[in-house]
């Protein structure tokens, strides 16, 4: 695939305990974008986004779960917090938390960046927010251009690679992509988010791989992170 950039640890098993940390994580995000708006993804956009990032992810009723809980005016608040990190051999990573407890979420988040050999620190000029699309495609890279230039989607980027297109767009331009790739039968993703991409990426070997390895799947375990963006090619 053209996609040159990790979203989460690639570690992240099929296992009991990582399916419940998905799970959990899916749970949160659709709950407070359901709360925010209309619990009704025809008419909240960040709660259809919610539903298709996670669709693949989790079971169908963790998300009518989540839904029902807003709809049913649970208390519950979720508090968003980004905390930026230098990694181990020269990477860096942003951490972004969903968590009912922020003095909770930053000292886990020290504790264990901290652990693995890295502290805390401005990373985020190394990063640029974009939309990512990767799904299956038939057709030509040209061809898909012109379907979204025709569109007026504002890309920057698309890639073909054993029919998979990866379409890299502006994120204010991410859910227009969406709805013109839609209006051409294009609904199924690989993976379809607005995310973080490093702008340089840096390749680790033996113990420093295994150390980086460790410390995200640290960060995967932790009840408070809600994903986890970094610049080692994995």
């Amino acid at each position: 695939m053209g996609r040159h950039f990790e979203v989460r640890a690639a570690s992240m098993a099929a296992t009991a305990k990582k399916k419940s940390a998905i799970y959990m994580r899916a749970s949160k995000e659709i709950y407070m974008a359901a709360k925010r708006g209309v619990p009704d993804p025809n008419s909240n956009l960040a709660l259809r986004a919610a539903i298709d990032k996670y669709r693949k992810q989790c079971p169908k009723d963790v998300i009518d779960r989540a839904i029902k809980k807003a709809q049913g005016g649970d208390a519950t608040n979720y508090i968003e917090g980004r905390y930026e990190a230098y990694g181990p051999a020269g990477t860096y990573l942003i951490i972004n938390t969903l968590t009912d407890n922020s003095n909770r979420a930053l000292v886990n988040v020290r504790t264990i960046v901290t652990k693995k050999g890295g502290h805390l620190g401005d990373v985020s000029y190394n990063f640029e927010q974009v939309g990512v699309l990767d799904f299956a495609y038939s057709g030509s890279e040209e061809s898909l251009e012109e379907i979204l230039i025709l569109g007026d989607v504002d890309v920057r980027e698309i890639s073909l690679e054993d029919g998979v297109a990866e379409v890299i767009v502006d994120p204010a331009s991410f859910a227009h992509a969406k709805e013109v790739l839609a209006e051409n039968g294009i609904n199924d993703y690989e993976f379809a988010e607005v995310t973080m991409k490093a702008n340089d990426l840096v390749t680790l070997d033996g113990e420093d791989l295994q150390k980086f390895k460790d410390l995200l799947d640290l960060l995967d375990d932790c009840e408070d992170v809600q994903a986890v963006y970094h610049n080692c090619d994995l």
